[in-house]
């Protein structure tokens, strides 16, 4: 599906590390690289990944995802794998699909 999710298309608002800007981002596992979960650069790869798994474009499943990464992802998941798996389980949990 491939798709890209902007800054405009999310809830909240992220800092930017502009140091880290042209660093490699997640484009899939494996990658054990730590996730800034405070950089918008880190954060709309992640997110449209997730988005392309789910294979949803749907705002409220964004949201949803946005939601789950801000308020019930624990600190100690810090690879970007780690956090795929868990922003895509729990995603899918919450709106009720297999």
């Amino acid at each position: 599906m491939g798709i890209t999710v902007k800054a405009s298309d999310l809830y909240y608002r992220y800092p930017k590390d502009t140091r880290k800007r042209q660093e490699a981002k997640f484009c899939g596992k494996p990658d054990r690289c730590f996730f800034n979960r405070d950089d918008l650069y880190d954060v709309l790869p992640m997110l449209g990944a997730v988005m392309d798994r789910l294979e949803s474009d749907e705002q409220r499943t964004l949201q949803t995802a946005e939601e789950i990464m801000i308020r019930e992802l624990p600190r100690f998941i810090e690879s970007r794998e780690d956090v795929f798996d868990f922003l895509v389980a729990c995603t899918n949990e919450k709106l009720g699909r297999a």
